[in-house]
């Protein structure tokens, strides 16, 4: 049996599972439980996949998805953030003159 002290039992799908876990990083794994637990659930609710293993490849496609936009947003903001910087820079530099 596992170490309780290196493992954290979640409930995904009305299943239990144990996963090795550092103890810093239990909560962080809970939520991350919950959030696809909910996942598969609105998966499985709208009846167009069916078997488990089906809806986790469906929801970990979403997630990664979601996940892949928001870093490309992230970039984009920054390089937005970097062109007013340096517009910025310039009419500063143009008004000190």
């Amino acid at each position: 049996m596992p170490d309780p002290s290196t493992t954290v039992e979640v409930n995904i799908l009305d299943k239990d599972y144990l996963v090795a876990c550092p103890p810093e990083a239990r909560d962080a794994l809970r939520q991350a439980a919950r959030h696809l637990d909910s996942k598969m659930r609105e998966i499985r609710a709208s009846g167009k996949v069916f078997g488990t293993e089906r809806i986790a490849v469906m929801a970990a496609l979403n997630i990664t998805h979601d996940m892949l936009e928001q870093s490309t947003m992230s970039d984009a903001a920054a390089n937005l953030l970097k062109a007013m910087d340096s517009k910025l820079d310039v009419a500063l530099d143009e008004h000190k003159n």
